[in-house]
Formats: structure tokens, sequence, C-alpha cells
């Protein structure tokens, strides 16, 4: 259900990262626009734009990354709720869901969004969630890359770009790589330079926190999720590497506490949907799959109230099926089901579920309904894609893909799915192009213009119509510009 695409070495990526931004803020330098807002003069909104793709390209190669379609979408939607009642100016945001179950979220410059599963396994509600998000988006709206640029008066870009290949280390390995590798590329400093003063990290607490209350979130879920952090710093061997870049003391606790009880008093509703995703996730990370079936027994069990009940029907559900009893997963699921049918998350995993114990045409029909009612939906076109695949429906379901990605055309793990079908219905030209996309989308520039160069000679040799031929040979060009732009 949930699976990751790359786990390419680190260390390496991220010292050529960081020598990419340093070219890359080169080139943004020596053609400086003023900034003229009250945050910085030094580094405009497109010149941290413009990292930030380059930041995204790179991390896409560096880390390894979760495509659950369900678990995506809730992470874009959440955010993007959150983000149109803060104060950001730029709301072009990109998210990577990162495999890992170390507790970590980043923002950087750009409106890059990152978060480890691991953030689903220790934050209880949906609230505790929000929380790390609205303050990663605070420290983006507050432009606190840029005005620590400033406060040094270092005056140059450079120090952005260290700091976001800081953080893209931090964000993909764990502390013992990571302490390495800034070391081999910038020393200590850069480690330093990840941290935020004290004063930014208490404007990002106070400015996420109104900003959870503007969203209709529970502004308590902040000093919740701070406690259960404390605590695990307590008892931990090492703290998680959320804590290395924003330590959580018993003061900042407090004061979240505190600014809470200020807020007008509001009733807040639980999200079941929250709970759903972080199903998906416990499961995928159970070690012991049986014993956690046992548990997710005890679990519903125990629940009381109709939505505890909810939410833990949905976990013993997902641990059936993680431990490959498909029939007791769709018996479990199915109360669901007939309570809310058209809950886009549940139809979703009743295909999941279709498809793993070789029923895929009726995962498609289960689906078709549902897809006339939400056509460009990402689960259930992702749902439907895998049970085409499983049917050995190749080229329809590289089509259905190809359609998709003209909605999701910056989706990595898209184009690298795509590529895979397209091999299997045997259209290599198209593979190649596919593969073209998904070199770009991780910053190989080198390998997407190869890939585009083998599509342009087999579309000579069929002799393809000159417009094609054309498109092709400007996508080359197009890849030989970023390459340039890179290189400075």
């Amino acid at each position: 259900m949930l699976s990751h695409l790359l786990k390419p070495s680190l260390s390496s990526v991220s010292i050529a990262l960081l020598a990419g931004f340093l070219s890359l803020s080169a080139v943004a330098q020596s053609q400086l626009p003023s900034l003229g807002d009250r945050f910085s003069g030094t580094v405009s909104l497109d010149d941290e734009y413009q990292m930030g793709r380059q930041f995204l390209s790179q991390l896409r190669r560096s880390a390894p990354t979760i495509p659950d379609a369900l678990l995506n979408d809730y992470l874009e939607n959440v955010t993007y709720k959150v983000a149109s009642r803060s104060q950001l100016k730029d709301h072009r945001l990109s998210f990577v869901v990162i495999d890992s179950e170390d507790l970590n979220a980043f923002a950087a410059p750009g409106g890059i969004i990152g978060v480890n599963t691991g953030l689903f396994l220790n934050a209880q509600t949906e609230a505790e969630f929000v929380s790390v998000m609205a303050h990663e988006i605070a420290h983006v709206s507050q432009r606190h890359f840029a005005r620590t640029v400033d406060e040094a008066q270092a005056g140059s870009i450079p120090q952005i770009a260290t700091m976001m290949a800081s953080i893209l280390i931090m964000a993909t390995s764990d502390a013992g790589h990571g302490q390495a590798a800034i070391a081999a590329a910038q020393g200590r400093a850069v480690e330093n330079q990840l941290r935020f003063s004290r004063n930014n990290e208490a404007e990002a607490d106070r400015v996420g926190q109104d900003t959870m209350f503007a969203a209709g979130f529970n502004p308590n879920g902040m000093s919740a999720l701070f406690e259960r952090l404390v605590a695990i710093n307590r008892f931990g061997r090492r703290p998680p590497e959320f804590l290395l870049t924003h330590p959580v003391t018993e003061s900042r606790v407090a004061d979240a506490r505190g600014r809470a009880v200020r807020y007008p008093l509001r009733n807040y509703a639980d999200n079941l949907e929250y709970q759903v995703v972080r199903s998906r996730v416990l499961g995928h990370y159970a070690n012991d799959k049986e014993a956690y079936v046992s548990q997710s027994k005890d679990k519903l069990q125990q629940s009381l109230l109709e939505f505890d009940r909810d939410a833990a029907r949905y976990n013993l559900a997902i641990a059936y099926y993680e431990n490959k009893e498909y029939n007791l997963a769709n018996a479990t699921l199915a109360p669901l089901l007939e309570k809310d049918p058209n809950q886009i998350s549940y139809v979703a995993t009743q295909a999941e579920f279709y498809t793993e114990q070789n029923e895929p045409a009726q995962a498609i029909q289960f689906l078709q309904r549902h897809m006339e009612i939400n056509p460009d939906n990402h689960a259930l076109v992702m749902a439907y894609i895998d049970a085409l695949i499983e049917m050995r429906a190749f080229s329809q379901a590289a089509e259905t893909m190809l359609q998709h990605a003209l909605l999701r055309p910056d989706d990595h793990n898209l184009w690298f799915k795509l590529a895979d079908t397209q091999g299997q219905a045997g259209n290599i030209s198209a593979v190649h192009q596919s593969r073209a996309e998904f070199f770009r989308l991780i910053g190989d520039y080198r390998s997407s213009r190869e890939q585009l160069k083998f599509a342009v000679r087999i579309e000579t040799e069929k002799g393809s119509a000159p417009a094609e031929l054309a498109r092709l040979k400007q996508k080359i060009r197009d890849v030989e510009q970023m390459q340039r732009d890179l290189n400075g």
C-alpha cells in the first residue's frame, strides 16, 4: 500500500547539491532584484522560488519517497487549507512525503513542504499534525531564511543556498550521516545556520498557532505535540531530527499553552480522514503484522465513541490487509462503506483490497461509478491504474496515467510509474519520454537529455511526423538550457 521509489546514496548527492546551489546562487546574485518588503533587502521572493525548485529536484533525488495517493492528497489538502489563512504571499506549494520513521518536517524557501511519515506516527491528532505544518509555513511566510542572511549582513544568496543544503542533509539522513556530510561540505557553520534563532522559532510558533486557529484547527494541538516531543527527548537515546532543528523547551511548551487559552472558545470536530491516513502509516511500519492485528482488535473492542470506533475499524482493516488476510480486511471495511459509501478514502481502500487479492476486474467495476462523480481524484485514478496494471491492460493504464499527468505534471512518482507501464506496453519511445520527465524533475538533466535523444532516434526511424520530432527536439533544448542555468 505504501511503497518507496528510490534510495540513492545521500552524502554524495548532498554535497553535489551544495555545489549546485552555490552555482545557481552566483547567477541569481548577478541579477538580484530589489525585494521591497518589510522583511529582507537581500533576497527576493523570486530568488527563493527559483532556488526552491532546485532544492525540490535534489530532495526528490536524495530521499526515499512514498507515492501513496491518499497520503499525498491529505497532506496537500490540509496544507493548502492552512496556507490559505496564513501570511504566505506566494501559494505555489510543492510537497514531498519521505519514507522514514524518524519524526521530521520542514519547509524551505519556494514553498517546499516536506514531512517524514514519522510525523504521522507521532502526531496522534490532526491538530497536532497541523501545528507542525503551520509552524513550518510560518517560517516561510515570515521569510526567516532571507532574514537570517540579512541579520548576518552577509549580503549574499549563497548563505540561503547552504542553509537549504543543510536542510536536505538533515531531512534525508540519520544524524551521523548528516553531520558527516555537513562537515565535508561547509563545516560546523552550516549546521549552525540550520537552526533558526530563538526569536524566529518563537515567531513561527506564534504565527503558526494564529494560523491554525484562523484555519479552524484546535490551537491546543501545538502544546500537546510539544509535550509529547519533550517526553520523547527525555527518554530517547537521541532526539528526533525535528528536535535538532526545532529545540522544544519547557518555556516554549508553556508559551504555546498560554496562547491557546486566549483564543475565543470554539467547538472543534475530529477529522476521521487524518486517522485514516495515519492508520496506513502505522500498518506500513508494523514489524510484527500478526501482533499488530491483535492490538488493532483490542483497540476496536475498547472504543466507546462512534468516532473512535470508526477510526479503530479502519485501522483493523489495514492491519488485516498488511497481514495478507484480505477477506477479513474486506469484511472489516464493509460497515464503514455501508455507513459512508461515497467516502473516497474508503472507496480507494476497497479497490486496493480487491486488486491485491487478484480481483482487479472487481476493483475496476467498483471504481467506475465513483470515478464518474470524481473523475480526476488522484486516489481513485491511481487505484484504477493499479487495477488495470494487475489485469495486464498496460496500454490502457499508460494512457490513463498520461492523461492524469496533465493535471499533475510535476509528480515525479507518476512519471516513474508511467515509464515502467509504457515499457510493459511495449511503447519504447514513450518509455524514454517519460523517463526524461522523471529525470528532469529530480534535476538529472544529463540523463533527461539522453532519454529524449533516444526518443528522437526511435521516432525518426519510425518516420514520425515532423511536428512530433520538432516537439522532442525543443524539449532537448529546454533541458539543455536548464543544465546551463544550473551550471551558471
